[in-house]
């Protein structure tokens, strides 16, 4: 780690944090995702990384190395100096159709390079596309962290992802077809751009989750008044937004559809396209995979409770006598990420288990609880009030006043549980 020296934050989420990075010899910027040691590198984290590094694509954010701190097990990526496009959009209410094509067309393109090495993302939204910071922005999809590899990994089954995005087979708990709920994320994404606004939400009640699930699984959405697109588009539309994955339109026939044509870009046209599918590509991390499951493996073992190391484990100018005291003053000065960890360790003590994400089949709303000891359950509420994991009789206490749960707003959360 010492050949980094740390720049700037640039977020956090229920992963970590993500910092700004310049290497000190070649000076080029990195972004560096941080994940603590010890339980939270678990096999999803590895199959992140493993995912990842096999993907060399313009329309993917490059893998680098995974390094080891004191503290923290950091995965090494390309930094886009240009943002979410989630933030883009927020920035403009929404896009032209013209340019709501054209970064549809660059995540199509990165999607079917995926698909290509047999892997679905499974969590594709607008804060998983970056931007490179260039005049023609280039699209970079990241966080690999749900995606599943057809050749190393069994079929998906589980509902994972983000709830306005997530495709209606995904919540039926039954295994489905990686690469066809993609295609349906991709079509959330590229209605976002053209609206402005989710297209299963209910503009009366956008924080209404169930009344979400219901209108995706009875596919309710439609195109505003005040949103003129050509019927091109709402065709395309259409044929992404169907229930039967099987009947839904494929990333191949998309590459092939009259809208996405228009206007293509020459690097996006199949003739540039096949250097990425036909010749030997090797990743761009220098680091062997084996190297990688070692360290990763390393990364296992916890940090003891005692030792208090700053910046993530390395990066301090402080020597060994300051890096062990610990008062008040030091408490202050943590930052955000390392409170929220004592947070969490604090209630890991108090209660038996914790919601960790939603599920839902259908409109009976599920929870995904893990024990203090990593184990995972499901939490079913019967009726209101009336809750159960794994077939147990329990109650779970919601710390927000809210009737919707903030993971169902995009927002991190942690819900005390405890058994009768």
């Amino acid at each position: 780690m010492d050949k980094y020296e740390v720049v700037k934050d640039l977020g956090a989420g229920n992963f970590g944090v993500a910092r700004l990075l310049r290497h000190k010899e070649t000076k080029d910027l990195v972004a560096m995702k941080y994940i603590e040691r010890g339980q939270k590198i678990d096999e999803n984290v590895a199959r992140e990384i493993i995912n990842h590094r096999s993907l060399r694509h313009p329309n993917i954010i490059r893998f680098k190395e995974v390094v080891l701190t004191p503290t923290h097990l950091a995965i090494v990526m390309e930094y886009a100096a240009g943002g979410e496009l989630f933030d883009r959009i927020c920035t403009a209410g929404r896009f032209s159709e013209d340019e709501a094509r054209y970064f549809f067309q660059q995540l199509i393109s990165g999607v079917s390079f995926c698909h290509s090495m047999q892997i679905c993302h499974r969590d594709l939204k607008l804060e998983n596309t970056l931007l490179d910071g260039s005049r023609a922005p280039r699209l970079k999809i990241c966080d690999f962290g749900y995606s599943k590899s057809s050749l190393l990994h069994s079929r998906p089954k589980s509902t994972v992802g983000t709830p306005a995005y997530i495709a209606p087979e995904v919540l039926s708990r039954r295994e489905y077809d990686g690469k066809l709920a993609d295609v349906w994320s991709c079509g959330v994404t590229l209605y976002v751009m053209l609206v402005g606004a989710y297209p299963f939400e209910d503009p009366a009640d956008p924080k209404n989750f169930r009344k979400t699930i219901s209108r995706i699984m009875g596919i309710q959405y439609k195109i505003p008044d005040y949103v003129h697109i050509s019927q091109e588009c709402k065709q395309l539309l259409s044929r992404i937004f169907v229930a039967n994955p099987s009947r839904r339109i494929t990333i191949k026939e998309i590459k092939n559809h009259p809208w996405f044509l228009k206007n293509l870009p020459r690097e996006l046209m199949e003739s540039a396209q096949t250097n990425y599918y036909q010749r030997d590509n090797p990743s761009f991390s220098l680091q062997s995979v084996e190297e990688i499951m070692k360290i990763v493996e390393e990364a296992r073992n916890p940090v003891p409770s005692s030792k208090s190391v700053g910046y993530f484990g390395w990066g301090a100018e402080e020597d060994d006598e300051k890096e062990e005291e610990f008062d008040e003053e030091e408490v202050e000065e943590e930052d955000e990420y390392e409170k929220r960890n004592q947070v969490e360790h604090l209630e890991e003590h108090e209660a038996p288990g914790f919601v960790t994400r939603v599920v839902t089949e259908h409109l009976e709303v599920e929870w995904s609880i893990r024990d203090q000891h990593g184990k995972l359950g499901v939490g079913v509420e019967h009726q209101e009030g009336e809750w159960s994991i794994n077939d147990a009789p329990c109650i779970m206490m919601l710390h927000i006043e809210d009737d919707v749960p903030p993971f169902a707003q995009g927002t991190p959360s942690m819900h005390k549980v405890r058994h009768l």
